[in-house]
C-alpha cells in the first residue's frame, strides 16, 4: 500500500470577513445563501456578521439588516434586527414557525 500524502489546502488571500463583505456589497443575501457562497457554517457567518456590523458602524458603509418576517401573518421582527441578527424561532403573534429569514446587504 502506498502512504497517503497529506493534503495541503489552497492558500487563501482574503479573510472570511472580507469574503462576506465582498458578497454583500450592494447585494441582498440571507444566511443560507451566504453560508453556501462562503463555504462556512451558518453559526460562523452570524459571528462574522456581528463583527462586520460593529466594524462598519460610523463609517461611510453600513451593514443593512432586512428583518425576518412571519410568512403566515406578516409580522416583521423590526426590533429584533437591532439586538440579534439570527432567525427567530416562531412568531409572537400567531405562534407560527414558518419565518422568512433576515437578509443582509452592505450599502
Amino acid at each position: 500500500m502506498k502512504d497517503k500524502q497529506p493534503t495541503i489546502p489552497a492558500p487563501q488571500f482574503e479573510t472570511a470577513r472580507q469574503v462576506l463583505m465582498d458578497l454583500l456589497d450592494g447585494r441582498e443575501m440571507d444566511l443560507r445563501e451566504l453560508s453556501i457562497a462562503a463555504r462556512q457554517a451558518e453559526k460562523e457567518i452570524l459571528h462574522h456578521l456581528e463583527h462586520i456590523r460593529r466594524s462598519l458602524h460610523g463609517g461611510p458603509r453600513q451593514l443593512t439588516v432586512i428583518p425576518a418576517a412571519c410568512r403566515k401573518c406578516g409580522f416583521s421582527f423590526d426590533k429584533r434586527k437591532r439586538e440579534r441578527i439570527g432567525k427567530p424561532g416562531r412568531c409572537p403573534v400567531c405562534r407560527e414557525e414558518s419565518i422568512a429569514p433576515p437578509k443582509f446587504r452592505i450599502d
